[in-house]
């Protein structure tokens, strides 16, 4: 019976979290029509679209997160290395260095704006 509750609490709370988001936001639109104000809040800003490109630094992370585990397998495996040492220290390394590729080509992207 317990093995049940796990499941359903976690979908009721993400379904509350959920419905009070959207009902929030839509009163605070329907808040802001009936007092006639601008439209425009409800359009994408520079700030909404910079947030687009995040998307980007999580997939570099991801796929840099992956190629550490790979490379901690390799270590592991064909040099010998204790595998918590191997994949941990591979696993920051490379998610590391995936940050900092996302950094400048967030970089190159403002600058490039500009």
């Amino acid at each position: 019976m317990e093995a049940i509750l796990v499941p359903i609490s976690m979908f009721a709370t993400v379904f509350g979290v959920l419905y009070m988001y959207y009902t929030t936001r839509h009163k605070e639109r329907i808040a802001l029509i009936e007092k006639g104000t601008d439209a425009s809040v409800f359009y994408p800003s520079d700030k909404q679209k910079e947030k687009k490109f995040y998307s980007l630094q999580f997939g570099i992370l991801a796929v840099c997160i992956g190629v550490g585990i790979l490379m901690g397998n390799i270590l592991h495996q064909n040099l010998g290395m204790k595998d918590e040492v191997a994949y941990n220290s591979m696993i920051f390394l490379m998610g590391g260095i995936g940050l900092i590729v996302f950094h400048v080509i967030n970089l190159k992207q403002k600058s490039s704006n500009k």
